[in-house]
């Protein structure tokens, strides 16, 4: 099973506000912008034209790995407020 695959069996809970921030002047001087491909499941995605940075939360696998990845400490992540974010099932 491919990770496509996987990630569509994941049921998520979105909640009403993020629990993922970023700055996005920071990231208009990130040159990598590593979080657009260690995440995953391709919470992040930068905006050339707008010059932003498109944060889909409702994707996010709490993995933390953006955090760690994040070369200028951009990331503000917390845990998903209490019943909100992905739920994991068996099988």
């Amino acid at each position: 099973m491919n990770i496509n695959e996987r990630l569509a069996t994941l049921k998520y809970n979105k909640d009403k506000e993020s629990h993922l921030t970023v700055d996005n002047d920071v990231c208009m001087r990130c040159n990598d912008k590593v979080c657009t491909y260690i995440c995953p499941a391709n919470v992040y995605e930068w905006n050339e034209q707008k010059c932003i940075m498109t944060i889909r939360y409702e994707n996010c696998l709490e993995c933390g790995a953006c955090k760690i990845a994040c070369e200028k400490k951009n990331i503000i992540w917390r845990y998903p407020n209490c019943e909100y974010g992905v739920k994991y099932k068996n099988g």
